[in-house]
């Protein structure tokens, strides 16, 4: 099996490097290694923090895409997940930091290095939405208890973190899976998502609508068990990663991994991959050669 190199666009860190703390030569390192994974673009993601950590971090990533070589997965933007969620759905973010996202709150992050937004659509001013248009900024609705997507581009990690599928009233989830429009990020590494919850996304959505993301953690590919994230220490037992309360705080899986869990279970179509490039007008730089087990035997790019 052959498909396009993969597009990390919801992604932490890993290899023992966290996005909300690294520097310009971690970034670096992320990126060389990374594209030996099959992962041709990279989003790195921030969690909730200060407005002068995230700030402070987007420059350096900034900083960080401005030096990379060819050889490396290329560093397209950053997506913010944090501080414009809803306190009900905080999962493990620190709801203390947020802050409603109102155009006077956006402009306080503004730069026009992050590319995507995740945020709670039912708390946004109406001038939100076209404020981040205007921006060329990707809105997703996440962390959120809302049904109407209006102004929304995709759903950030369907199912989790949002108010799911309901038989009364709206919901997330299920205007998510309903409305044709809107593209569906997913945690298809078996942790995040049951079997049947899977099955119902791929059976509903148009197949060029869903995005397979990652939101995997530093522990990733790495020895670290315990760590720092979001505020909250993280305890990795080699299965998962959560908080002391049993939250979970992220993926351990990075998306080679997931492709691979998804094909055994013959869930996987290669249409997923293309969706990032279509959502994000990527041009195609490379390929990725997979044996009958699903491993990597080559990396073209």
């Amino acid at each position: 099996m052959k498909t396009k190199l993969l597009v990390e666009q919801h992604f932490h860190g890993c290899y023992g490097v966290d996005f909300n703390t690294a520097t310009v030569d971690e970034i670096l390192d992320v990126s060389a290694q990374i594209i030996n994974e099959g992962i041709g673009y990279i989003f790195p993601t921030l969690v909730t923090d200060t407005i002068e950590n995230i700030n402070k971090q987007v420059e350096v990533i900034k900083l960080a895409a401005k030096q990379q070589t060819s050889d490396m997965a290329k560093i397209c933007g950053v997506h913010l997940e944090g501080i414009f969620l809803n306190p009900d759905k905080k999962c493990i973010h620190d709801a203390n930091l947020f802050l409603k996202p109102t155009v006077e709150n956006l402009k306080k992050v503004e730069n026009d290095f992050i590319k995507i937004i995740t945020l709670a659509p039912e708390l946004a001013e109406p001038e939100a939405f076209e404020f981040l248009k205007n921006k060329g900024v990707k809105v997703q609705a996440g962390h959120c208890v809302g049904g109407n997507l209006d102004g929304c581009n995709a759903t950030t990690h369907t199912f989790n973190g949002m108010k799911g599928v309901v038989h009364r009233g709206k919901s997330t989830a299920l205007s998510a899976l309903i409305n044709d429009n809107i593209y569906t990020e997913v945690i298809a590494d078996g942790v995040h998502v049951s079997d049947d919850a899977l099955n119902l996304l791929f059976k509903v959505k148009p197949m060029n609508k869903i995005l397979l993301v990652s939101d995997c953690l530093s522990c990733t590919h790495s020895q670290i068990k315990e760590f720092d994230f979001a505020g909250s220490k993280i305890y990795f037992d080699g299965h998962q990663a959560t908080s002391k309360d049993g939250t979970i705080a992220g993926s351990t899986k990075l998306l080679p991994d997931i492709v691979k869990i998804l094909a055994k279970k013959d869930l996987f179509n290669k249409q997923y991959v293309a969706n990032s490039y279509d959502y994000h007008s990527l041009p195609d730089r490379g390929e990725v050669e997979w044996d009958e087990d699903y491993n990597i035997v080559k990396v073209s790019y």
